[in-house]
């Protein structure tokens, strides 16, 4: 059966314009994103398959292109298309940071953070970086590491920060893992990080670690 046979309340785009995205699973949201499916199966099912095949929503936006053009059903072009969406929403958030002060708007700082790093399949270190009003000046990603931890060097930092003139700065890393524990060594850095910024009246906010779906904060958890 296709889908244009099904009742109209149970067709994904139909559905998404009555009730909203997050009425939606992970399968039709895909299946909107495809369009079509193959011969002998809707967009739908092609959408379950590759959430299988893929393991989850994150392994298939993790997939590289070789990964992604091998799949069924996909190739080039929606490796493309897909790649474009994620690139158009990270942008998306990143202008709604630019706009206020970051402390009062907390939430949208972590669903940037999340958008930005959580699906890596390596570890970054970034910085945002706030003026006297904290308001963002720049996002950076400054290092990058294995799938173990990256080196974070203090006086780089410092640099950066200097240069941009900021007042303040937010760190994040992600965690492959996906869990946004803070490891005793995630402490250690942030704790080097602060002293060393201290030491030029820079203040560090924050140190977000961000996970799979999530992001664990230092401020909130009296950490720093």
């Amino acid at each position: 059966m296709s889908m244009t046979d099904w009742p109209e309340a149970e067709r994904p785009r139909e559905k998404l314009l009555s009730q909203g995205p997050t009425a939606l699973s992970d399968a039709e949201l895909l299946a909107i994103f495809l369009r079509t499916g193959t011969p002998g199966q809707t967009a739908v099912e092609l959408a379950r398959e590759l959430l299988s095949e893929f393991g989850s929503l994150r392994g298939l936006l993790q997939a590289n292109r070789q990964q992604l053009c091998a799949a069924r059903g996909l190739g080039p072009a929606k490796f493309a298309q897909l790649q474009a969406v994620l690139e158009l929403a990270r942008r998306h958030l990143g202008e709604r940071l630019q706009r206020g002060d970051l402390l009062l708007n907390p939430e949208a700082t972590r669903r940037y953070l999340i958008t930005t790093l959580g699906d890596l399949p390596h570890e970054v270190f970034c910085c945002l970086f706030l003026d006297t009003r904290h308001r963002l000046i720049c996002y950076e990603e400054l290092f990058q590491g294995t799938i173990d931890g990256a080196s974070v060097h203090p006086r780089e930092v410092v640099r950066r920060a200097l240069h941009h003139n900021a007042a303040a700065v937010i760190l994040a890393h992600n965690h492959p893992s996906g869990v946004a524990e803070p490891s005793d060594a995630d402490q250690r850095i942030t704790r080097r990080l602060k002293q060393a910024l201290q030491l030029v009246d820079i203040r560090v906010l924050d140190h977000l670690v961000v996970g799979d779906r999530t992001a664990m904060s230092f401020a909130e958890h009296g950490l720093l």
